[in-house]
């Protein structure tokens, strides 16, 4: 496989930041309570983490180690502000819905994470791609979250009544936020079944590195972090043999 499909190929499936590496929960269960909140969330982080890729990446000589982070920051926060005016210029409710998780975007794990860990080391075209892949996965994630519980709780898809309230009755809690913990409970059980099947295959997804164990780096590309505790390790080691 190309390996540019392959960096989209692995934000949908094996590295699905969502239902994979559960990063980003904080705007997984807030404004998932419809199909339309979640798509609109989705396509807006992926707007930003594909230009933050981009220019993190074509900037990866210049900017010094010592600001890297904060270097981050400025680049999701530029887009961020961009992306929000435009938002709010043409697509008003949907900015009035989505409310300060437009903003927060600046601090998503999943950009700071991707930024840190792949686009840094990486040619400005493989971190575009991995922009779209990961920011692919992040809008399928929320989007189907939003879609089964706007479903479950209203009987609507993107706003449009499907099911009939002459026999059907919403199950409110859908709607609400436990309604976001289920429906995420749900789909993370089916993901690990999958997860069991891939694995059988010789084809195993990336294992959890988020919300749920702490971290918020999550990929499969290789950082440097190991080889250089491990340098250190072997510098104290030899310092005292001397």
């Amino acid at each position: 496989m190309n390996s540019n499909l392959e960096r989209i190929y692995n934000g949908i499936i094996k590295e699905n930041p969502v239902l994979v590496l559960m990063l980003g929960m904080c705007p997984t269960l807030a404004v998932t309570s419809s199909a339309m909140n979640g798509l609109g969330m989705g396509l807006s982080t992926t707007i930003v983490l594909v230009f933050a890729n981009l220019l993190v990446s074509a900037f990866r000589k210049v900017i010094p180690d010592g600001v890297r982070m904060p270097a981050y920051i400025v680049i999701v926060a530029s887009l961020v502000t961009i992306v929000e005016f435009l938002m709010k210029a043409y697509t008003p409710s949907l900015t009035d819905s989505l409310g300060v998780y437009i903003p927060l975007i600046v601090v998503n794990c999943i950009i700071l994470g991707r930024a840190e860990s792949y686009a840094s080391k990486s040619p400005v075209v493989p971190s575009i791609f991995d922009g779209v892949g990961m920011g692919l996965g992040f809008t399928i994630g929320l989007t189907m979250i939003g879609l089964i519980r706007e479903i479950l709780g209203a009987g609507q898809i993107f706003g449009v009544q499907v099911l009939s309230l002459e026999w059907f009755t919403p199950i409110t809690i859908f709607v609400m936020a436990p309604g976001a913990f289920l429906v995420m409970a749900f789909l993370v059980a089916g993901m690990n079944v999958v997860r069991e099947k891939m694995e059988k295959k010789g084809t195993p997804l990336a294992e959890p590195a988020g919300c749920v164990t702490g971290g918020c780096g999550g990929c499969s590309h290789e950082c440097s972090c190991g080889e250089e505790e491990s340098s250190v390790k072997k510098n104290e080691e030899g310092d005292s043999n001397l």
